[in-house]
């Protein structure tokens, strides 16, 4: 294992960070003004490849979309070649939410039904940070080997991991582990937490279709009555978790939409029932599958209905490798963040599992939360009035420094 930095000279290299503040702020406002949803991040990506050319980098656009890969090489091996050697990739998001932002900040979203909701614009601001940190002091912490910095589109429900991975991120972009952070509000600025093994959920869609014939309601006995089936149908699949899976399992299932009809006085054909189940163990979420389908067999029995079932597992579980998970926790410790094993995984989920899915790495949950939170909303993800600490930013640089460091330090006594 390539040997850590001393203290000292991770503090000489490191406090400059501060210096690259209120560029990063700027830049993070920016971003969150002109927020762009999954695929779509077209001007976010060229200013993350033009912020990354300025530096000197080699840069790859249009990876697995709009996705955005810089390169830096650092150090040589006995023959000289740069960028020989170890290899790491940090990655930060870069979509928005399809959702109405209502803070009243100047940098508020300019786009109508558009808003940064979950706070990738400050990864993408962070990582952006962590290049131009490290080109000018990759040189000083004797670097060797070779930084990727994986800027990802279309985190949010559209698997954006998932076709940078398909358009050859890793075969182009050679890592021998990778590290992602998420920001959250819910731990106190300048606290860390992580975990080996799950730390965020596998997410699973249903979508239920309940079909009778449709009658007038004053004569329910013409046609199989698809509301009450969906009724009951619903109220079974909340008994799934609680009666088909092990107590010491974690898991959950939640109906989230159902809806039919549209006059008070006919019984609708038709009823949609959508919802999802996020899960840690393979072997539950294929148990939960099977009891939905077999639940919605036998109320189409039970009920004369037909019923529809469209089951799409989108996002695996994220689960992060031992070693990586306590590199992970050392190097936040190392930077001056309160690190701790986390007690539990969430039950949110994340498509960096992909990329943990090829590559030995690990997620990393970086407080954010403000000693003064002002409205709720502001510490809720995906809440409409949510914003990023930027006091967060520094932190956030300081840790993918770490990461890099510790990965790429040429080894030997220091």
């Amino acid at each position: 294992m390539s040997q850590v930095l001393s203290a000292a000279t991770l503090a000489a290299v490191t406090a400059p960070v501060q210096d690259l503040l209120p560029d990063l702020v700027a830049l993070r406002q920016d971003l969150h003004a002109h927020p762009e949803l999954a695929y779509e991040e077209r001007r976010t990506a060229g200013i993350v490849a033009q912020s990354l050319r300025l530096l000197g980098l080699q840069v790859t656009e249009g990876v697995g979309g709009t996705g955005v890969v810089g390169t830096l090489q650092c150090g040589g091996d006995s023959s000289g070649v740069a960028g020989q050697g170890p290899s790491v990739g940090l990655r930060a998001d870069m979509d928005a939410l399809p959702m109405v932002e209502l803070g009243l900040r100047s940098y508020a979203s300019r786009h109508a039904g558009k808003h940064h909701g979950c706070g990738h614009d400050g990864h993408t601001s962070m990582l952006i940070g962590t290049a131009r940190q490290l080109v000018r002091t990759h040189q000083a912490l004797g670097l060797r080997g070779t930084v990727h910095f994986i800027f990802q589109p279309a985190e949010e429900g559209q698997a954006g991991a998932a076709r940078m991975i398909e358009d050859g991120l890793f075969e182009r972009f050679a890592c021998d582990s990778v590290y992602a952070l998420h920001n959250w509000p819910d731990l106190p600025l300048g606290h860390a937490q992580t975990r080996p093994g799950p730390i965020m959920a596998a997410a699973d869609r249903f979508d239920i279709t309940v079909r009778g014939k449709g009658s007038h309601a004053a004569q329910p006995q013409h046609t199989p009555d698809a509301i009450l089936a969906a009724s009951q149908l619903v109220a079974q699949l909340n008994t799934i978790v609680s009666r088909r899976i092990d107590p010491s399992e974690s898991a959950v299932l939640s109906v989230t939409r159902i809806e039919g009809g549209h006059s008070h006085n006919v019984l609708p054909a038709e009823v949609q029932i959508t919802g999802t189940v996020r899960s840690f163990d393979a072997t539950a979420q294929d148990r939960i599958e099977a009891a939905l389908r077999a639940t919605c067999q036998g109320m189409a029995l039970a009920s004369g209905t037909q019923v529809l079932v469209n089951y799409q597992r989108y996002y695996p579980a994220t689960l992060n490798t031992a070693a990586q998970a306590a590199l992970a926790l050392d190097a936040a410790q190392a930077v001056g963040l309160q690190a701790q094993v986390a007690p539990r995984a969430a039950f949110t989920s994340e498509d960096f599992a992909f990329m943990l899915q090829r590559k030995p790495g690990a997620y990393l949950w970086l407080g954010q939360g403000r000693a003064d939170p002002g409205p709720e909303g502001e510490r809720a993800l995906h809440h409409p009035c949510y914003d990023f600490n930027d006091d967060a930013l520094p932190l956030g640089v300081r840790w993918f420094c770490e990461i890099a460091a510790r990965a790429l330090a040429a080894p030997g006594p220091r």
